[in-house]
């Protein structure tokens, strides 16, 4: 795009380019890259500016230590989640989508619908962060019910994504990352009154990997929005 492109259609082109990668290369991303990113997403808005996010960025030998850790604890079934998690909890159009996003994501790689050994060995991926050098985990602490705090990671997380798209890069939100709750606290040194929300895989993708083909695709704005007038 040229300097000229109206900032409306950056936007959109950063929208339209992000999408959830799950393969990377091994290369690192600079550290003063990262932190632009950070600064980045630190702009975005929070309810009463509360800016409620505790974000962690792990790389190196505490990524894999943290990789160690899940892969163990998977194995054992060992979870330690501090909100419910459930993809049984979806229903009617939402548990449909689901299901679509399952079957284009395993056929994009061969995986047969009955080839359970396969399905749980791409699961297990989410544990070696999809051979991402770095990752965020996104803490947030609880006011109330909490629901405030999570719009506002929410929209932080946002931030942080197309941010990273902005500058060749990409990323995966990966809530999964979350069923290991307390050990990744542990091994973090992170305070119990933070909760962990998520977190990100990033760094460079591989363009080659069939599974970052982008073949998700979004429902038209016409199933989601109502207009009243």
């Amino acid at each position: 795009m040229s300097q000229n492109t109206p900032a409306s259609e950056v936007l959109t082109q950063l929208l339209k380019q992000r999408y959830s990668c799950r393969q990377f290369l091994p290369k690192t991303v600079e550290h003063s890259t990262i932190e632009a990113i950070l600064a980045d997403a630190q702009l975005s808005p929070s309810n009463c500016n509360t800016q409620p996010w505790q974000v962690h960025v792990v790389s190196g030998d505490t990524l894999k230590k943290l990789s160690q850790t899940m892969l163990q604890k998977a194995k054992q079934q060992a979870y330690s989640m501090d909100f419910t998690a459930s993809v049984e909890d979806y229903f009617g159009v939402f548990k449909q989508r689901h299901h679509d996003m399952a079957s284009r994501y395993y056929q994009a790689q061969g995986i047969e619908r009955d080839d359970t050994q396969a399905r749980q060995a791409e699961i297990a991926r989410n544990f070696t962060f999809f051979d991402a050098p770095h990752a965020v985990f996104m803490f947030m602490p609880i006011f109330g019910d909490g629901i405030r705090s999570a719009v506002d990671l929410g929209i932080y997380t946002q931030s942080f994504l197309l941010s990273l798209t902005a500058r060749g890069l990409a990323g995966v939100p990966q809530g999964i990352l979350s069923f290991f709750a307390d050990d990744v606290r542990e091994i973090l040194g992170v305070s119990d009154e933070f909760k962990l929300a998520h977190g990100i895989s990033f760094g460079y993708a591989d363009e080659s990997a069939p599974v970052n083909s982008r073949f998700m695709g979004r429902v038209p704005v016409s199933e989601s929005v109502t207009f009243h007038e």
